[in-house]
């Protein structure tokens, strides 16, 4: 007779570390964000909309970036999170966690459990590791909004735009996301058969 394995039981910590991430099952996806431990659990509905912002991203890439969702960033001791989508350097392509160095852009899609967490530690986060431009995703109400973000001189992001229209920047390069067709999609996916 064999033994079954055990499941591996994550220790219990209030403040958490990069170093202390070793102790997790290689196979967990986790973030974390200022010492606090997140294991996200995103619905097919969220992963659907961070694929369409991935690729309206993708269209105009240059050749020396690439578009991701769900990467681990390094940023520092208390934090390593795991934006929705993210836009990097190409050289990174098969590292995990990449350096934040070279992150152009972190793009959160809000969710639930994750409002007050996206709109200010991970921006805070973000914005003192340099991260030039962030995008919240806001798909809670009846119309989904983009709010873009960029660092200012001070190192405190400014917004530039916030809009549930068709939302059209130049940073990190040319880039347009139709909300209003996110939206629809949205309301099509959540839509009952013969409704």
């Amino acid at each position: 007779m064999t033994v079954a394995p055990t499941l591996p039981i994550p220790p219990e910590r209030s403040e958490w570390t990069v170093d202390d991430l070793g102790d997790l099952p290689e196979d967990l996806p986790y973030e974390l964000v200022n010492g606090r431990l997140i294991v996200p659990s995103p619905t097919a509905l969220h992963q659907d909309l961070c694929v369409e912002i991935l690729l309206a991203l993708r269209v105009n890439c240059p050749p020396e970036y690439l578009v991701s969702i769900d990467l681990s960033m390094r940023i520092d001791r208390r934090n390593e999170p795991r934006p929705d989508v993210v836009a990097i350097r190409r050289e990174h392509a098969n590292r995990s966690p990449v350096p934040v160095e070279d992150a152009l852009l972190a793009v959160e899609v809000i969710s639930p459990t994750s409002t007050f967490r996206d709109l200010y530690d991970k921006a805070k986060v973000y914005a003192h590791a340099g991260v030039r431009t962030y995008w919240v995703v806001d798909p809670l109400h009846d119309k989904m909004t983009l709010t873009e973000y960029a660092l200012s001189p001070s190192g405190e992001y400014e917004v530039v735009a916030h809009t549930e229209d068709l939302f059209v920047t130049e940073r990190p390069w040319k880039v347009s996301v139709d909300l209003p067709a996110l939206t629809a999609r949205r309301a099509g996916l959540l839509a009952r058969d013969g409704e």
